[in-house]
């Protein structure tokens, strides 16, 4: 018997489902609950699946296991209070599976410094770009409505050099051909999303919002880092703003528009040595008086600046509401509106970026809530039949939330921990505030205020997100324990 490090995305839950998480395909399983038995080398987790179809856990070990459980304390903890107590166990383990060498996907975003053809160029393909996604998604709606069958990528291809070749959008002809087929494939990707139920319906892209657009072939462009200048068909040379070298081998290159500028993004790919992960697990709990607190009793402040870039953000948005719409000065202030809203967002990514590097660095096994933000963030407003109560303040709060950036958080910490060798955990949010990391008694009393956390059964008094902090660690050893490491 020994440990296997999973190569997806591996769940638990209360039924026996094919999912698809992440791009991957899943199984959810429904544990019993466990016994746990400790040895001087191992830990063995024992219990039986409750379902037909899943395979029945007969005996797991997993080795090393200060990789699991790293003090005394911390198991008392884990195996007296959380493993066993708990009637299912619903969580996601994610962990790459690497052999040998590991190949690395990175992208080097610059910024471009164009001329006036070389910037007019770029609006004009973008917006080619953007037609040609908007066209061919209206065509797939019209077949739709007629009964017939949806156009794939090779009919998409061919309704384009149709279109090149009208008289009516002779000006697509201008543009390069592969960023346009790119769309085409784009459009092909969100509608696959959207059958297998993971976005929303495809929707029209509206001039000025994330105007991009990509060339997919590295023979389509050449890279002269000396120089700090790329060259991109019927672009010519573009000077970039050279901040750091690029690793690997490009694979595709992205130009993008944000906050009236334009970037530049490198894909590449390189082989990398397999890390050696380091550090103590550690569980975190995000909030907005802190952003980020540990479960070793550290704690990440919310992000500089935050109130001052709000407060510009107001002034810019008054500003341009007094001006008339659509007018020259409106123009000017909604530019500043955008520019208010880039530099709020470089600064708040930079922020997680610093936080997440930091963690993943220090810690082998990082312990996350599987937050739902997009329905945490909901409106309140209602309906006129059923109206909402306290609108204003879950506005705020809605507001407060958004301005953390969690989702980001947790998308890079997904990755940072995959290239430091470490493992990601995401457990269930459910009463990890209200449960006593000391004796396991959950009630909703027992976190007295937004801060301050007293157990009602043992007296326990300590930081509620500390608290919370704690709570995620022990639920992350129990998924370890539990699936983490499978035959």
């Amino acid at each position: 018997m020994r440990s296997r490090r999973l190569d997806t995305p591996f769940r638990l839950s209360t039924s026996v489902e094919t999912d698809t998480l992440g791009g991957h395909s899943t199984k959810r399983w429904t544990w019993s609950p466990p016994s746990v038995h400790l040895d001087e080398d191992c830990v063995e987790i024992r219990g039986d699946c409750a379902d037909d179809g899943a395979e029945a856990l007969d005996g797991v070990f997993i080795e090393r296991r200060a990789y699991v459980l790293s003090c005394e304390h911390q198991m008392d903890v884990q195996l007296e209070k959380v493993v066993s107590t708990a009637s299912n166990i619903i969580a996601i383990a994610h962990r790459p599976k690497y052999n040998g060498d590991m190949k690395r996907l990175q992208a080097f975003r610059y910024e471009l410094v164009p001329n006036g053809e070389q910037l007019r160029q770029m609006r004009r393909f973008a917006g080619s770009c953007r037609f040609v996604y908007n066209k061919a998604l209206a065509l797939q709606k019209e077949l739709y409505e007629q009964g017939l069958e949806r156009l794939n990528y090779a009919g998409l291809c061919r309704a384009l050099t149709g279109w090149r070749h009208s008289l009516e959008t002779a000006w697509l002809v201008d543009a390069p051909i592969h960023p346009l087929q790119q769309k085409l494939k784009d459009l092909e990707r969100a509608y696959a999303s959207f059958f297998a139920k993971q976005v929303g319906f495809p929707r029209f892209k509206k001039k000025g919002q994330a105007d991009s657009f990509r060339y997919p072939d590295p023979k389509q462009f050449k890279l002269d880092q000396a120089n700090g200048r790329i060259f991109l068909p019927k672009l010519g040379w573009l000077r970039y703003r050279k901040s750091r070298e690029v690793l690997g081998a490009p694979r595709n290159v992205t130009v993008s528009q944000s906050g009236g500028k334009w970037f530049v993004s490198i894909q590449t790919e390189r082989e990398v040595d397999v890390p050696t992960p380091h550090g103590d697990p550690v569980g975190i709990d995000v909030g907005i008086v802190r952003f980020a607190t540990l479960s070793d009793g550290n704690f990440f402040a919310p992000r500089p600046g935050l109130k001052r870039h709000e407060q510009r953000l107001d002034q810019a948005q008054r500003a341009m509401s007094r001006k008339t719409k659509f007018s020259h000065n409106w123009k000017k202030a909604k530019a500043r509106v955008a520019r208010v809203h880039a530099q709020n967002a470089n600064a708040r990514r930079d922020y997680l970026h610093k936080v997440s590097c930091a963690i993943s660095k220090n810690h082998a096994v990082v312990c996350i809530e599987d937050l739902q933000v997009k329905n945490m963030s909901k409106s309140a407003g209602g309906s006129v039949e059923a109206p909402g109560k306290n609108v204003r303040a879950k506005s705020r709060l809605n507001r407060a939330i958004l301005a953390q950036g969690w989702g980001e958080f947790f998308r890079q910490l997904d990755y940072k921990v995959a290239w430091s060798g470490g493992w990601l955990v995401a457990v269930p949010p459910q009463n990890t505030s209200r449960t006593c990391p000391r004796c396991g008694h959950v009630a909703k009393g027992n976190r007295l205020t937004q801060a301050r956390f007293v157990c009602g059964g043992c007296g326990f008094e300590e930081n509620a997100d500390l608290v919370g902090a704690m709570n995620v660690l022990a639920a992350g050893h129990a998924v370890l324990a539990c699936g983490g490491a499978s035959q």
